[in-house]
């Protein structure tokens, strides 16, 4: 189930510095039709309701040439999720998983990523399928999605390096 700011058993918090080493300009907001964190999807279907990502400016001629791609990630700023939990409790079975083995909003840096079918573009305005965030979210950044970006930059050293032996994670 779906939580607001409860902390949960065994769930561990932490008293988080204060942030002094980024600074974020966010490029746009995203509308979606989601305005409670206790009926926002978990995860954005392809399926899903049509949004909006709107850009601000100056950031709108970014824009130019992303209508090549049919798929986009999508980085946007969490900014109603709590940001000092290490451990938690997923199922809310007591069980803890550390919060980088989660896709939970709550996190030390409230960064979300969507994979998101765009559907068109109308000015500053982007109509996408896939996201899983509220109405209002604030936007880091847009990127055409990894499997379909070619670099067009000339190659350069490091761009073909591969692990000599495979490491293993159990």
């Amino acid at each position: 189930m779906v939580r607001l700011n409860e902390i949960r058993p065994n769930e561990v918090t932490v008293e988080a510095p204060q942030p002094t080493d980024a600074s974020l300009v966010f490029i746009g907001r995203i509308h979606t039709p989601w305005t409670s964190r206790l009926t926002c999807p978990r995860q954005g279907r392809l399926d899903g309701p049509i949004c909006t990502i709107e850009i601000f400016e100056p950031w709108v001629a970014a824009l130019a040439g992303i209508e090549r791609y049919s798929m986009l990630e999508v980085l946007y700023w969490l900014d109603q999720s709590r940001r000092d939990l290490i451990l938690q409790s997923p199922a809310n079975d007591g069980s803890v998983r550390g919060t980088f083995s989660l896709r939970s909003p709550v996190r030390p840096n409230p960064i979300g990523t969507s994979m998101v079918r765009l559907i068109d573009i109308d000015g500053a305005h982007l109509r996408v399928q896939g996201l899983d965030c509220l109405d209002g979210t604030p936007l880091i950044d847009l990127k055409p999605d990894r499997c379909q970006f070619t670099p067009l930059a000339p190659p350069q050293a490091g761009d073909d390096e591969r692990a000599a032996v495979t490491a293993r994670i159990d």
